[in-house]
């Protein structure tokens, strides 16, 4: 008996796929479909409070989102970020185009039970296709892990503020990121 062997899918292919019912969202990971499961509430208020925090410091030369959907290579993958910002000019796509090709300048992965190796990878993609800043927030430990594209990486820590290079020096208040979130009881 013959058996079938599929390789990895295309982004088309991808985009012909059904979304799912059960409220999760299709990523494509190397050609392979992947479903990723809604954010839980306190990752969903840090979302939300960093897209206010980023849009705030651009000042109108940007702009923040949350859940925004991108094609860091041409083919085989497509993510969602929990939180984007990019320059004003890279949110204007040229007509026919429905994603943002490459990675968004700042890319906010906020962990949380369901992250996985291959999730936290996002890391090296975004990074190696135009990604300038990728930050890793950690709602549990209330830090902020920033790394680029140079290799660099910094750990903020409540107290600190994160220094905003892209947005003309902005900061923003680790601090103000986890407001959301009750003191942890001793």
């Amino acid at each position: 008996m013959a058996t079938t062997t599929t390789g990895p899918i295309t982004f088309a292919e991808f985009e012909q796929m059904p979304e799912p019912r059960d409220g999760q969202r299709l990523e494509l990971r190397h050609g392979e479909p992947i479903k990723v499961p809604p954010a839980k509430y306190i990752h969903f208020m840090i979302q939300q409070v960093l897209r206010d925090l980023l849009d705030k410091a651009a000042a109108g030369t940007g702009r923040a989102y949350t859940e925004v959907g991108f094609r860091p290579t041409p083919e085989h993958e497509f993510r969602i970020a929990d939180v984007a910002y990019a320059a004003k000019d890279r949110w204007v796509l040229p007509a026919g185009q429905e994603h943002l090709l490459g990675a968004p300048d700042v890319v906010v992965e906020v962990l949380s039970a369901s992250n996985t190796a291959a999730e936290v990878e996002k890391e090296q993609l975004c990074l190696a296709n135009g990604c300038r800043e990728f930050w890793v927030v950690d709602p549990d430990l209330r830090i902020v892990k920033v790394m680029t594209p140079d290799d660099r990486s910094v750990t903020y820590h409540p107290g600190q503020q994160i220094p905003l290079p892209l947005l003309n020096g902005a900061r923003i208040s680790v601090d103000a990121i986890f407001a959301p979130i009750a003191e942890p009881r001793p």
